[in-house]
């Protein structure tokens, strides 16, 4: 890895985000900011991240490579190839599946005519692999659009959730 790769690849403004989380934890804990810096830099790279722009948050953070490619790696929050503009995740552990959420990604599959882990034809909509557990099981069957939290799903509440997404 090239020295300086975090001020070429990251922007300004993605820096300054990512300082202003690393306020929050201790300067000999700088690491601890990964996950929030991943985040800053998907939000503002099309909804996915390129290794070289892994890289330069480790070099940002003082971390080895290879701890970032692990957090990315293992948190569905993190996409490493192209996604549509407005990511799905549908929960499917054991609350949302006893209340129909495998009828939940049927309607949903069929109504984008796309199945789990597909991007809609015209890159609008992702609909992510199953969720383990979104941890809102009281408004089971529930899933998650761009970080926002809908419950208590229908395929009418389903229309009008995937039909208001531009």
């Amino acid at each position: 890895m090239s020295s300086g790769l975090a001020e070429k690849v990251l922007t300004p403004e993605m820096r300054a985000e990512i300082d202003h989380w690393l306020t929050k934890y201790p300067e000999d804990q700088k690491q601890s900011a990964v996950i929030p810096a991943l985040h800053v830099v998907q939000d503002n790279s099309g909804g996915w991240l390129r290794r070289e722009q892994m890289d330069a948050v480790a070099e940002y953070l003082g971390m080895d490579p290879v701890a970032v490619y692990e957090v990315a790696t293992f948190y569905s929050m993190f996409d490493l190839e192209p996604v549509g503009r407005h990511k799905v995740n549908i929960c499917t552990n054991i609350c949302c599946w006893l209340k129909g959420a495998e009828d939940i990604v049927a309607y949903t599959e069929k109504k984008l005519g796309i199945k789990l882990g597909e991007t809609t034809p015209d890159q609008r909509i992702t609909l992510k692999i199953e969720e383990e557990c979104l941890a809102a099981c009281t408004g089971a069957p529930m899933m998650v659009v761009d970080g926002h939290y809908y419950t208590d799903l229908t395929p009418e509440k389903i229309d009008q959730i995937l039909d208001a997404l531009e």
